[in-house]
């Protein structure tokens, strides 16, 4: 399992994994205008040339925001996700990011106790956040520095 920088060589296999995984799929343009983005940083993960996965965050200043992560259903619960998780909040403590947030719907519990595995935390809740099925979003927030205390 080899984690890399996602490149255009990737977008095929990234847009057909994002197909069977989510009922509204990114398009593959989508995912090359990211590439463009000096803003967002997106990685997958491959192994003997098979995409088992990808992930991607955008930043502005310091505030991270993973937009995307998929692992192939049959790779599921063999590290993929927690090596791509890693390497976001490895490159967002790098870029000096506060926080690094992210929403999964709130019947994904194996998503769910992968990022709380991580330290990530519930924030709040996005209503109707996800469509087909229509659901809420459960916001989850990893701080990465000390957060000043209001007075």
């Amino acid at each position: 399992m080899t984690l890399e920088r996602m490149a255009p060589r990737h977008l095929p296999a990234v847009a057909d994994l994002e197909r069977r995984c989510f009922s509204l799929p990114w398009s593959l343009e989508g995912f090359a205008e990211e590439l463009e983005n000096p803003n967002a940083y997106y990685v997958v993960v491959v192994e003997e040339g098979r995409l088992l996965g990808y992930a991607g965050m955008r930043f502005v200043l310091d505030e991270f925001y993973v937009d995307n992560i998929a692992v192939a259903p049959e790779c599921r619960r063999q590290g993929v996700g927690r090596a791509l998780m890693g390497e976001l909040i490895r490159r967002a403590r790098e870029g000096g990011a506060s926080f690094l947030s992210l929403e999964a719907r709130l019947s994904n519990l194996p998503a769910q106790g992968l990022y709380r595995g991580l330290g990530f935390a519930p924030a709040g809740l996005r209503k109707n956040f996800y469509e087909q099925p229509r659901e809420d979003g459960l916001i989850m927030t990893l701080f990465l520095k000390e957060q000043e205390k209001p007075i």
